[in-house]
Parts: structure tokens; sequence; C-alpha cells
């Protein structure tokens, strides 16, 4: 029997086809921008006697070196291991920086603990290690002075970190791997850094010219009374020898041990 006029379609049609409900989703507030990946720097070629994975630092005059802030040191002021990115001057990430230690270790040494850092390139391989062995900090014991000893690969040192004695001075000498200075770094009277920079100046050995910088940078109040994590910038000639370049960044993070990890446990 034909259907009268007042017969229901019920064969579903693009236009009278329901939308499946978004069981369990959250509605994205207006104007949320989801994270995004981070950009990796380009591999460039790797010169003649350059260790794998320094060859990131051939076209490089300067880094960058973001240490991530961790909650559990906000909240509750409990000592975790650091975590670095290592970023050129057009934000791409070149190394990715992470502390090996014992929890007795952090906590009851601070910052003047021994450590080792293993740098990884953006393929997850590690590049680099640094090491720093437990070293007295008083400023009147000139006999057991601060050290960091840069391998790369792991292994192979290819430089060293040492604090030259001064009583009022930070200042350190940059080695190769024969132990030869190459540069020296010198710190300013305070290293108390309120509301400005504090800047450690690369020197020629004979300290009359300077070739370079490694600059703690000014967070934001907020971030520098209640975190321990630090911002530097690490400025250096780009002729300079690739293994050279790599043991001034050991020295940045032996610098942030040193003058700027307690900053969070005296406020």
């Amino acid at each position: 029997m034909a259907s009268s006029g007042n017969a229901i379609d019920l064969q579903p049609t693009k236009n009278n086809v329901s939308p499946a409900p978004n069981y369990g989703q959250v509605p994205v507030p207006p104007g949320y921008v989801p994270p995004q990946a981070p950009v990796m720097m380009p591999v460039p070629q790797r010169p003649p006697g350059c260790p794998p994975g320094l060859e990131y630092l051939t076209q490089i005059d300067q880094l960058l070196v973001h240490q991530k802030i961790e909650l559990a040191e906000v909240i509750l002021g409990w000592e975790t291991n650091n975590k670095y990115l290592v970023k050129n001057t057009v934000g791409q990430q070149v190394f990715y920086v992470a502390e090996e230690n014992n929890c007795c270790n952090r906590q009851f040494c601070g910052p003047m603990r021994s450590f080792v850092l293993h740098v990884q390139d953006n393929m997850g391989q590690e590049v680099m290690t640094l090491l720093r062995p437990y070293r007295c900090s008083a400023c009147c014991c000139p006999c057991c002075l601060q050290e960091l000893e840069v391998q790369a690969p792991p292994g192979t040192p290819i430089g060293y970190v040492v604090q030259n004695w001064h009583p009022f001075l930070p200042k350190f000498t940059i080695q190769n791997e024969k132990r030869e200075g190459v540069l020296k770094i010198k710190g300013p009277f305070c290293a108390c850094n309120c509301c400005s920079d504090v800047n450690f100046e690369v020197l020629s050995m004979d300290e009359t010219a300077n070739v370079g910088r490694v600059c703690k940078q000014w967070t934001g109040m907020l971030r520098e009374a209640f975190t321990d994590a630090d911002n530097f910038g690490i400025k250096f000639p780009l002729d300079l020898d690739v293994k050279i370049k790599a043991v001034l960044l050991g020295a940045c993070f032996l610098i942030d041990f040193m003058y700027f990890e307690n900053n969070q446990n005296n406020n």
C-alpha cells in the first residue's frame, strides 16, 4: 500500500545525521594553544678532529642554558637532580643535560655536592660527560679548590675547569686535555644578582683581552625567590676550538652550582 504524505523518512541523509556525542572530552577554552614540540637544531657536518656530537658547536658563538623548574623543589624544598635545556640564539635545542646523583648527596651536600652531568644530543645519544668531585668550599683553603672534568665522548677527557684561589673574586682557568691553560674566567666581587644580570668575563691567559662571557640572567623576582632554576647565556668566538667551547659550557654548570644553586635554600 502506498504511504501517505505524512510518512517519516527513516533513512539517514547528510542533512539529518546527528553528530556523535563527545563523551569524556574536556572543552577547549578560547585562545588555548597546545604545547609545541621543541625545535631541534639541524645536525651540521662534523669536521675532522671534532668529537662526535660536538659538531653543533662549530656553527655557534652563543648558547642559552635554561634550567628546568622542578615542582618538588618549589613546593617541598626537596632538592632533585638538575635538568637543563641548551639552545642556540634562535631557540633551537642543541643539547639536553641531566644530573646523575643520589638523594643523600643532594640533600646533605647541597650545591657543593659532587655530580655527574650527562649531555645528550637531539638523537638521545650521550655526547659529553661532566664530572665534578667533592671539594672544600672554604675560600680560605686554597689546597682543595673546585674542579670540573669534561669528557667527549664519555671516557675521553677534552678539558678541565679549575678554580683559582682568590680572597675576593671568583676566578677559573679553562684547560685543554693536556691541562694547559687556554682561557681565564673572572667573576664579580658579589655574585648576588638583584634585578640585574651577573657577568663572568672570559679572558685571555694574561687577562688583557676579553674574548667571551658567561652571564647569569635575571629571571624575575618570583622565580629568583622561590626556585633555583637559572638561565645562563654563554658567548665565545665562533672560531674557538670546539673542545674549548664544550669546556666553557661545563664552566657554566660549575658556576651555577657554586654561586646560584642555593638561592632557594637561603630564602
